[in-house]
Order: structure tokens, then sequence, then C-alpha cells
């Protein structure tokens, strides 16, 4: 279970967040040979996303609306849901969340309770990223490739995916599921530089989010 502190279960303006810029970002350690070669370490075992939502900012209105979430999340102090303008689903940004976009389980009989999660790629290398901040109201499960209405529960502020007795899945069926999500983000600052004078002149204020890892 994914279990994030001092979080405020809002979301960060969707129109500004949506012109910002940003990604995933790893640690790797790249050390050079003395044959000219060279061994690479993952320092991180998990992608984190950063992003600058200053470019999202086109008015003085989205101005403050920025300034209003940072000082009621009183700046890096407490997170944030946060709507990634690139990956905010769990198939294709094209298309509407199906029931059968992510595997998230194997069925044995006896466990009810499955993180939501996302997987990146196929194979021995795919990602598989827990996703903890679904949005209510999107999910939709399926096992065994069949869809089912009912018999099951979502924590959206865990990613928690529980089902009911008498709807646990059975040895070996395979639990799939579609959904919506945010990011759990954090500003990555305590202060933000404002200058009337500057955005004006179309300067752009920077505003650092980076996503918080339970």
């Amino acid at each position: 279970m994914a279990t994030i502190a001092a979080f405020h279960e809002v979301r960060f303006p969707v129109a500004v967040g949506f012109g910002s810029s940003g990604g995933p970002e790893r640690r790797t350690d790249i050390v050079a040979l003395g044959s000219g070669g060279e061994t690479r370490n993952a320092r991180w075992s998990r992608s984190r996303r950063r992003y600058d939502a200053g470019y999202g900012i086109r008015s003085f209105d989205d101005l403050a609306a920025v300034v209003a979430f940072f000082e009621e999340r009183r700046g890096r102090l407490y997170g944030f849901r946060f709507r990634d303008p690139f990956d905010w689903k769990s198939g294709r940004p094209s298309a509407e969340p199906a029931a059968t976009d992510c595997r998230i389980g194997t069925g044995d009989g006896a466990t009810e309770r499955f993180q939501l999660a996302k997987t990146y790629g196929s194979g021995d290398t795919a990602y598989v990223r827990a996703i903890a901040k679904p949005v209510a109201g999107t999910l939709r499960v399926a096992i065994d490739g069949v869809e089912i209405g009912t018999g099951f529960t979502l924590d959206a502020t865990s990613g928690l995916l529980t089902f009911a007795p008498g709807s646990i899945p059975a040895e070996g069926a395979a639990i799939t599921a579609g959904f919506a999500f945010d990011v759990p983000a954090r500003f990555d600052t305590d202060r933000l530089e404002v200058s009337m004078s500057h955005f004006e002149a179309g300067a752009i204020p920077q505003v650092p989010i980076v996503e918080i890892l339970p």
C-alpha cells in the first residue's frame, strides 16, 4: 500500500498544469574504465517526475491561482495532486481507459487487495509503476479479460483495489484495470519569485514541482 504523509487531496490548477514542461528522471552512476569502456549502475529503482508549471501561466489570473495554491500548500510542506499533461491514463493518451489496459496482479483465491499499477514496455525490461492517486470514478476492472462492474471498491487516496468477499479472484485469474490518475507531487521551492514588469514582458516565472514517491 502506498502511503504519503502531509498530503492534500486537491489538484493543481489543470489549465496551468497542461502547459507545463517536464517528465521522468532517473539517477545513473557511470564510471569510466581505464580500458575506455564504462560501467553503469542505477542508483534509483524507480523514476521520479519533475515539472515546471511556469510555462502554463498565460495570464495574471493564472498567476494569482498558482500563488493562492502555493500559499494553501505552505510551499513545500503539503503535497497535492498534479495532472501530468503527457501521462495521465492507463492506456494510450488518445483512448479512454479500458478494463484490460494494465495487468495489476494474479488471483490466488485468497488475496483481496491489489495495488493499481501502470506498465511501460513489455517483457523482461518492462517498468511497473505503482499508481497511488487514481481519479475517482474512472476505474474499470476485468478478470481474465471480462469486465466486471461490481464486487470491488477503490481507495482513491492510495490506489488500493479491494475485492469484496465472494468476488475474490480465483487461482491464476488475470486481474487488469484501466483508470485515469494524478501524480502525487509537491512544490520544489519555498519561494515564488513574481515580477509584474517581467511577466508583462513575456518572462515566465519558474514553478518547480516534483513527484512524491511513497
